[in-house]
């Protein structure tokens, strides 16, 4: 029965990793997930945009998984600081076209097995967010992000922390589900930047 549940929950883990740039594993101990971390080196394949790399956690997702995705606080402000050393900022502008941005937060591409590594991903943002009033349908595992500028403000502080947000969530809370774009190469630059306008241009379907 043991062997039964952890093949199902090997399974599971395989497809999910297919479009996660790390597998990321919660309310276990240390010793099943290095189990389970040993079946998927075992039996995953490096194919197309998924890499081996992706079934490496680092520092920081270790202690989360430990952690249950709660660690200490003190921990957790140690981990958020490190996280934000490693974020990139453009030296030009933050902003940049909000219509890219609407396709890349529409599409659900990239990290995949029949991706070609050459070809540009998305961020799946309606994954786990509202976005505007034009999506037809939306998860809500992150909070609605409808009217973003309208209500924050469209400024250089909330562009930085939008952008700061997209390239590295674990910067801002240190066990964050959202992906890291940018510090796991999944989006580039350009790309954040189209994401940060969608988000914070007045003229963005989502502050309408």
């Amino acid at each position: 029965m043991k062997r039964h549940l952890l093949a199902v929950s090997t399974a599971a883990l395989l497809a999910a990793c297919a479009s996660a740039p790390v597998v990321e594993h919660s309310k276990m101990t240390g010793a099943e997930i290095a189990q389970i971390d040993a079946v998927l080196k075992r039996d995953f394949r490096a194919k197309g945009q998924a890499k081996m790399t992706r079934l490496e956690p680092d520092a920081v997702q270790r202690e989360c998984n430990l952690h249950a995705d709660n660690p200490p606080d003190s921990v957790a402000r140690s981990l958020q600081e490190a996280q934000l050393k490693t974020i990139k900022y453009p030296s030009d502008s933050l902003l940049g076209d909000w219509k890219n941005g609407r396709k890349i937060a529409e599409s659900g591409r990239g990290m995949q097995w029949n991706e070609k590594p050459a070809n540009p991903g998305g961020g799946g943002c309606y994954n786990c967010h509202q976005l505007s009033p034009q999506q037809t349908s939306h998860g809500t595992l992150g909070p609605s992000l409808k009217g973003f500028g309208k209500t924050r403000g469209y400024g250089p502080d909330m562009q930085r922390y939008a952008y700061g947000k997209i390239y590295n969530a674990k910067a801002y809370s240190a066990c964050s589900h959202m992906p890291r774009f940018g510090h796991s190469g999944s989006l580039s630059e350009q790309q954040i930047k189209d994401l940060v306008a969608y988000l914070l241009d007045p003229k963005s379907p989502v502050n309408q």
